[in-house]
């Protein structure tokens, strides 16, 4: 049962700062302020639930998706590296906030002229919580735990869909307490966190090259 702890443990010191809550809260007041306490919970919600089928869709069928277009473990992890370091970047150096990009500004639109327009899965689900650097991420890991992983085969099989879970839970809790976390915490707080998880990112995508370009290494001189 500890070892099922530590991999959770391990799988939300990776993704949360990917997820990054506190930008969904964010852009979550920006979109919401028309709606009742009622439509607020239930976006909350129902974001919560997109964002677990997404990354449970991720994990179990982004194996497939790279076989199918031929894409190998080291081109993966490289990729994914550039995106998490490019999000990790813009997040350290933001040119526009959470709630100016494209699809916010579109959701806002579309609130203007209808208040019941979902918000639940564009944008807070994806891009913002599960955008293509979480993807990436969890695609890169589970190649990476399929093949060699420190964890007991009982561990591997029940922690992704539980780390997803809690990643779900953590986003639904904070949608709901939306109001009192920016009391408590400010914009300049959340950009302060934002900035922290942004360094995290950049220096966890810096990794992924490494590892994707040494993996590339290794087998060209297995090769050879």
């Amino acid at each position: 049962m500890l070892e099922l702890f530590k991999a959770i443990g391990l799988g939300l010191v990776v993704l949360l700062p990917l997820a990054n809550p506190l930008t969904t809260v964010a852009l979550f007041l920006g979109l919401a302020g028309n709606m009742n306490s009622a439509q607020r919970n239930q976006q909350a919600l129902m974001a919560s639930v997109y964002v677990f089928i997404i990354m449970m869709v991720a994990y179990y069928a982004g194996q497939l998706v790279m076989n199918t277009f031929g894409i190998s473990i080291p081109g993966l992890r490289i990729a994914g590296g550039l995106i998490v370091a490019f999000i990790g970047f813009r997040m350290l150096f933001p040119q526009q906030k959470s709630h100016e990009s494209p699809e916010a500004k579109t959701k806002s639109e579309e609130l203007e002229e209808e208040p019941g327009t979902n918000i639940a899965f564009v944008p807070l689900a994806m891009p913002s919580t599960a955008g293509p650097g979480t993807i990436a991420m969890i695609i890169s890991s589970a190649s990476t735990i399929r093949h060699s992983s420190p964890f007991p085969d009982w561990v591997v099989l029940f922690a992704p869909p539980l780390v997803f879970a809690v990643v779900s839970v953590i986003l639904w809790g904070s949608l709901r307490s939306s109001g009192a976390i920016m009391r408590l915490v400010g914009k300049g707080g959340i950009e302060a966190i934002s900035r922290l998880m942004g360094f995290l990112l950049v220096c966890m995508g810096v990794q992924f090259i490494i590892n994707g370009v040494l993996e590339i290494i290794t087998t060209f001189h297995g090769a050879a």
